[in-house]
């Protein structure tokens, strides 16, 4: 049976293994974690997987702002990485964990999400799309069509601007 708990539930080691295991070790020089850099996860997105005591998977959210061309900051939720142990890919884990993500940013109201993922399975399957990305510069390579956004409420974003790291400061 597989369980979902609070990131923080996970053992910090154990989970950059997991990473490690599922993108590489040289995972730290892809452009989603320049986006990232500097900030502190968004812990009521932010899950982890289990079976029993064993670490299947992990998904992390984190606070980025798209600065537009007025110097506007418009603030999004980075999502990912969402990680899967290899073994146990092919489970509906990452679905599962995508999910509660989604469950929590509707009740917390973060309601313009933003990735850099497969369109196919991000969109097909949970509302993702590159319709308002196209402007958007980021800071390292990525494939155009990767970039999505899934936005709700009437949420809506510039079509160009800067996407970079939003530092929060803890109440």
């Amino acid at each position: 049976m597989i369980s979902l708990a609070p990131l923080s539930s996970a053992d910090r080691p154990a989970i950059e293994a997991l990473l490690d295991e599922a993108f590489g070790a040289d995972r730290h020089g892809r452009t989603a974690y320049r986006l990232r850099a500097g900030t502190v996860e968004i812990p009521e997105l932010s899950f982890a997987a289990f079976r029993g005591d064993a670490l299947l998977g992990t998904i992390q959210c984190w606070p980025v702002a798209l600065t537009d061309g007025d110097g506007v900051e418009h603030p999004l939720v980075l999502v990912g990485p969402v990680a899967v142990r290899p073994g146990d890919q092919r489970d509906g884990i990452g679905r599962m964990l995508m999910t509660a993500m989604l469950n929590a940013a509707h009740a917390h109201h973060h309601d313009a999400l933003t990735l850099i993922g497969d369109p196919e399975y991000y969109g097909r399957f949970f509302g993702f799309t590159a319709d308002h990305t196209g402007g958007w510069e980021l800071p390292g390579p990525f494939e155009r069509r990767r970039l999505l956004t899934r936005l709700t409420h009437g949420r809506t974003v510039p079509s160009d601007g800067v996407l970079g790291p939003r530092v929060v400061e803890e109440a």
